[in-house]
């Protein structure tokens, strides 16, 4: 069995379709439906049911792609690191974060490491906690800074700080001074992250509005914190976002409530692979701890 008996199965697999198949692969029929023959005679099984009218996976061959794909991550994940460690201390390190975790502080972590690796590209990425949880599991993040839950039996994490949550306001559009006056927010429009993109912290959100006896009036949604912050800047609503934003978006126009009657907090982690924790990795770390 070589690789690419699995590289041509995966492409049938796809597309249910030999002739399909055989164009994506950029190859006549003839010769990848004799390959995928070569592997059912090797696996002593049948991979596909076929008939003039459709092909389809067998019950084995459903569990063959799942693995094979499986595979192939892992493959692409040690091709990644083992260049990583020829590299040593040269090439790229990639680090991802979310809009809601983005501050200052992330900016001093470059210039540290940059000063620590000068010959290291350091790469930032924005990326939701789901798509940050997947790319750090197939190496293409060195690491995360997400917010919690997590889970996943490839990553390493470390609770970075825990978060409380604040109503963010426009001052010259309402006058708030204390959090018993949320409620009156029910006829509020609400600015909220995206749920697709961030559900459990969407959930959150909700969760905490209901605590205040009210149902938000969500019309705006965004994947951007910097876009939620600008709506409310416009005037165009209201939002409930971590604590831990006023740092870097406190301003004569907007201001923060923090809301220290809910008894909900958010949790920031530090997120690398088990099996690729460098020294960069462990500088970075170390970094964020001491600020």
């Amino acid at each position: 069995m070589e690789l690419r008996h699995l590289t041509y199965f995966l492409a049938v697999a796809s597309e249910l379709n030999f002739t399909k198949a055989a164009e994506k692969l950029f190859i006549s029929q003839p010769p990848l439906s004799r390959q995928i023959k070569e592997l059912e005679e090797e696996l002593g099984l049948k991979l596909f049911d076929r008939n003039n009218k459709k092909v389809s996976l067998t019950d084995a061959g459903k569990y063959f792609e799942k693995e094979i794909k499986e595979l192939f991550l892992n493959l692409e994940r040690i091709q990644l690191k083992t260049q990583k460690i020829a590299q040593n201390k040269s090439g790229d390190f990639c680090i991802g974060y979310t809009s809601s975790t983005f501050s200052y502080v992330i900016s001093k972590l470059i210039q540290h490491l940059s000063a620590l690796y000068p010959y290291v590209a350091f790469k930032l990425f924005e990326v939701s906690t789901l798509k940050q949880i997947a790319d750090l599991e197939q190496g293409k993040l060195d690491l995360g800074i997400l917010r919690a839950p997590l889970v996943s039996t490839k990553l390493h994490s470390k609770l970075w700080f825990e978060d409380t949550y604040s109503l963010v306001y426009n001052k010259q559009k309402l006058d708030i001074n204390s959090e018993d006056e949320i409620s009156q927010l029910v006829n509020e429009v609400f600015v909220f992250f995206n749920k697709d993109y961030a559900p459990y912290y969407y959930n959150s959100l909700l969760e905490i509005c209901s605590s205040f006896g009210f149902i938000p009036n969500v019309v705006h949604e965004s994947n951007s914190i910097v876009s939620i912050i600008q709506l409310i800047k416009n005037g165009l609503g209201v939002s409930i976002v971590p604590s831990s934003l006023s740092k870097s978006y406190a301003s004569d126009s907007i201001g923060f409530i923090e809301l220290t009657k809910v008894n909900l907090t958010t949790e920031v982690l530090l997120v690398s692979p088990k099996e690729a924790h460098s020294e960069i990795t462990t500088s970075a770390i170390d970094f964020l701890f001491k600020v």
